[in-house]
C-alpha cells in the first residue's frame, strides 16, 4: 500500500481522505510511526481529515514521541487549518495532560496552558473528570498558581457550562494544603458569581482548611452559610459526617471541646448524619488534651452504648491521654479492658506505655510491654527504643541498656545526638571510661558530632574523677568546635575542683568566667565556691564573695546563707551570723530544715534564743537586745 502511494505521489495524483487513514491504519500496525509522520508532512491537506490526524496523534502520544504529537497538533490548530481539532482530539489531548503533569517528559507549564487554551478557544473543552485530573496533578506537584490559570482560562472562555464543582474542589483542596486561604475564599466568591454550586466537598474542603489554620470563627461562618442562616446567603447544603467532624476537630484543637460537644448533640437531633468513630475519637482526643479525663471516658461510655465501634485509634488516644495525665495504672486498666473486648493495641499504644513507665522510672513494666510488643507482632519504632534506652540509663542499667541499643540497631534504626548523651551520661555514673571511649568513638566514625551536653558530661565526669588535664583539653576541643561553655560547664569544673579540695584552682576558674568568659557565673556556682570556702575555714573569703553576688546582681538563696551560716558558726562568728540572719530576711530567703538546725543548736548554746523566735517571726535581730525583744513580744 506505501508502495501504491509513493508510486501515485511521484506522478503527481492525490490520495482521497479515506485511503490516507486506511494508509496510516497499515503504517501503525507496522508500528511504523515515523513512515506515518513522513506522510502526514508531505500530504497534500485536502488529503488529511479529523480521522487520520486524530488517529496519528493518539498513536504518537501511545508511543510516548510527545515532541511528535505535538507537531501535529500544532498544524490542527492553526488558524486556517482545514482539520480542526474536535471533541475525540480534545479527549486525547487531555487524557495525555492529565496522566504526563509531573511524570516522565512532562509538559511546561506553559506548553500546558497554551495547548489547554487553544482547544478551549476551539471549543474543545476538557470534561470534568479531565480538568480535575489536571488540576489535582498539578497541585500535588505544588503548581497551585499553574492550575489556577488553567482553571481560570476553561472558566473565562466557557463559563460555567464547562466548569463544574468536582474542578473547583480539586483546586481548593490544593490552595488549602499551602494555606491560601485567601484565594480560597475568592474562588468561592466566583463560583458564586458564575453560579457554579458547590457540594457539601466544596464547603467541607474550606472548613477543614480553615480549621487547620486556626481560623475557626472563619470556619463557622462557612458552615452556618452552608446551612444557608447567615446573611446573603444564596446556598443550602446539608453537611455531612466529614464537614461535622472537621469543624468538631478544629474546635477540639483550639480548646473549644464543649462547643465541638454541642455539634455532637446537633449531629444526633437535628442532623440527617449520624456521629461516627471519628467523631468521638475528635471529642475524646480534645477532652484528653484538656485534662478532662473523665468527660473523655463519658464520651467513650457513649459511643458503646451508641453502638459505634471504637478503633485502635480511639484505644490509643484514652492510653496516650490518661498516661500524660499521670495516670499510668488506669491506662493499663482500660488497655487490658480493650484486649478482653478482641481490641488489640499496636505500636503507638505500646509506645504510650512503655514511655509513660519509663518516665515513672518503673523500667520493669516498660520491659514488660516492650517483651508484650514484640510477641504481639508490632514492630517498635525509633521512639520505643529511646524511651527504654534513656529509663535503663538514668536506673544505671547499662548492660540492658547496651542490649536495647543492639536492638535498635537491628531494627535499622540509628542513634541520635540525646541517645548517645544518655548512655555516655550512664557509663560516667558507672565509672565505667573504656564504654564511653567505644561511645565516642562509634560517634565520630558515623559523623554524629558532640554537643554542648556532650561536653558538659564530659568535663563534669572528668572533673570528679580528678582528671582535670583531661578535662581541660575537653573543654578547647568544645571552643574549637564552635560550643562556648556554658555556666554548666563552668559549674560542673569548679564543683570538682571543690570535691578534690582544690580551692585555689576552683577560684582561678571562677576568675575567668568572671574577666574572659561571655558567661557570667550563677547562684550555684557562688554557692559551691562559699561552701568549700567555709569548709576550708577561710570564711573571710566566703563573706567577701557573698558580698559579690550582691554588687553583680546575682541573688543568693537559702543554700547560699546555709552555707555560710555553717562557716561562721565554725568560727563562733555570732555577730556575723546575726547580721547574715538579717540578710536573709532582707533578701526573702526563708529559712529551711537546715537552717534551723545550725540555728536553733547555736543560739541556745550561747543563749539568744529570743534571736531566733524574731528571726522566725521575720524581725531584725542584729540590734540591741532590749528594742529587739520588745518588737518580738
Amino acid at each position: 500500500m506505501l508502495h501504491s502511494y509513493l508510486k501515485s505521489n511521484a506522478c503527481a495524483i492525490s490520495l482521497t481522505a479515506n485511503s490516507a487513514y486506511l494508509l496510516l491504519q497499515c503504517l501503525e500496525r507496522a508500528q511504523r510511526l515515523d513512515d506515518a509522520l513522513l506522510l502526514f508532512k508531505e500530504l497534500d491537506p485536502s488529503s488529511k481529515s479529523f480521522r487520520f490526524c486524530n488517529g496519528l496523534l493518539r498513536g504518537l502520544f501511545k508511543l510516548g514521541r510527545t515532541d511528535d504529537a505535538l507537531y501535529v497538533l500544532d498544524e490542527m490548530l492553526e488558524r486556517c487549518s482545514g482539520f480542526p481539532p474536535d471533541g475525540f482530539t480534545g479527549e486525547v489531548v487531555f487524557e495525555e495532560l492529565a496522566k504526563r503533569v509531573g511524570r516522565g517528559r512532562s509538559f511546561a507549564d506553559q506548553e500546558i496552558l497554551g495547548l489547554v487554551t487553544k482547544l478551549c478557544e476551539h471549543g474543545v473543552f476538557p470534561d470534568a473528570f479531565k480538568l480535575t485530573q489536571i488540576i489535582t496533578r498539578l497541585c500535588g506537584n505544588r503548581k497551585n498558581d499553574v492550575a489556577w490559570e488553567l482553571l481560570h482560562g476553561v472558566m473565562r472562555l466557557g463559563g460555567a457550562v464547562a466548569v463544574e464543582a468536582v474542578s473547583c474542589n480539586a483546586l481548593l483542596a490544593g490552595l488549602g494544603r499551602e494555606r491560601d486561604i485567601q484565594r480560597m475564599n475568592k474562588l468561592m466568591a466566583e463560583m458564586e458569581e458564575m453560579r457554579i454550586k458547590p457540594n457539601a466537598v466544596t464547603f467541607g474542603i474550606l472548613v477543614n482548611h480553615l480549621c487547620k489554620a486556626r481560623r475557626i470563627d472563619e470556619a463557622l461562618e462557612v458552615f452556618e452559610r452552608l446551612r444557608g442562616k447567615g446573611e446573603g446567603n444564596r446556598v443550602g447544603v446539608e453537611p455531612d459526617v466529614i464537614l461535622f467532624n472537621s469543624l468538631i476537630d478544629g474546635l477540639c484543637k483550639v480548646g473549644r471541646e464543649e462547643h465541638g460537644l454541642s455539634f455532637l448533640e446537633e449531629m444526633k437531633t437535628k442532623s440527617k448524619c449520624r456521629p461516627n468513630f471519628v467523631t468521638y475519637n475528635c471529642l475524646i482526643d480534645g477532652f484528653c488534651k484538656a485534662g478532662n479525663i473523665g468527660k473523655a471516658r463519658e464520651l467513650f461510655n457513649q459511643m458503646i452504648e451508641e453502638e459505634v465501634h471504637p478503633s485502635v485509634v480511639t484505644l490509643n488516644i484514652l492510653v496516650e491521654g490518661l498516661c500524660k495525665h499521670g495516670k499510668v495504672h488506669s491506662a493499663v486498666e482500660f488497655f487490658n479492658e480493650m484486649k478482653g473486648k478482641g481490641l488489640k493495641g499496636n505500636a503507638v499504644t505500646y509506645t504510650a506505655l512503655i514511655s509513660a513507665f519509663c518516665g515513672v522510672n518503673n523500667i520493669d513494666k516498660a520491659m514488660q510491654y516492650f517483651d508484650e510488643m514484640l510477641s504481639s507482632g508490632c514492630t517498635p519504632n525509633a521512639v520505643v527504643y529511646y524511651s527504654l534506652i534513656s529509663g535503663l540509663s538514668i536506673a544505671g542499667r547499662m548492660d540492658d541498656a547496651s542490649a536495647v541499643v543492639s536492638k535498635l540497631k537491628q531494627a535499622g534504626f540509628g542513634l541520635d545526638i540525646n541517645c548517645y548523651n544518655v548512655l555516655i551520661s550512664g557509663f560516667c555514673k558507672k565509672n565505667k571510661p573504656e564504654r564511653i571511649y567505644e561511645i565516642l568513638k562509634e560517634m565520630e566514625e558515623i559523623g554524629v558530632k558532640l554537643d554542648i551536653v556532650t561536653y558538659n558530661t564530659l568535663v563534669s565526669y572528668l572533673g570528679k574523677i580528678g582528671d582535670f588535664a583531661t578535662a581541660s583539653k575537653v573543654m578547647k576541643r568544645m571552643i574549637k568546635e564552635g560550643h562556648e561553655p556554658s555556666v554548666v560547664t563552668y559549674g560542673a569544673i569548679v564543683h570538682a575542683y571543690c570535691l578534690k579540695e582544690n580551692v585555689d584552682e576552683a577560684m582561678e576558674i571562677f576568675e575567668e568566667m568572671c574577666s574572659r568568659s561571655k558567661v557570667p557565673p550563677n547562684t550555684v556556682i557562688y554557692n559551691i565556691l562559699i561552701d568549700a570556702l567555709c569548709k576550708n575555714n577561710d570564711v573571710e573569703r566566703a563573706v567577701s564573695l557573698m558580698n559579690d553576688m550582691k554588687i553583680k546582681g546575682v541573688p543568693p538563696n537559702t543554700t547560699t546563707y546555709n552555707a555560710i551560716l555553717k562557716g561562721v558558726w565554725d568560727k563562733k562568728m555570732l555577730q556575723q551570723a546575726f547580721e547574715l540572719m538579717d540578710r536573709m530576711i532582707e533578701d526573702a530567703c526563708h529559712p529551711d530544715y537546715i537552717t534551723m538546725e545550725i540555728l536553733t543548736e547555736w543560739l541556745t548554746t550561747v543563749g539568744e534564743i529570743e534571736k531566733l523566735r524574731c528571726f522566725v517571726q521575720g524581725y531584725p535581730v542584729s540590734h540591741p537586745a532590749s528594742s529587739q525583744t520588745s518588737i518580738c513580744l
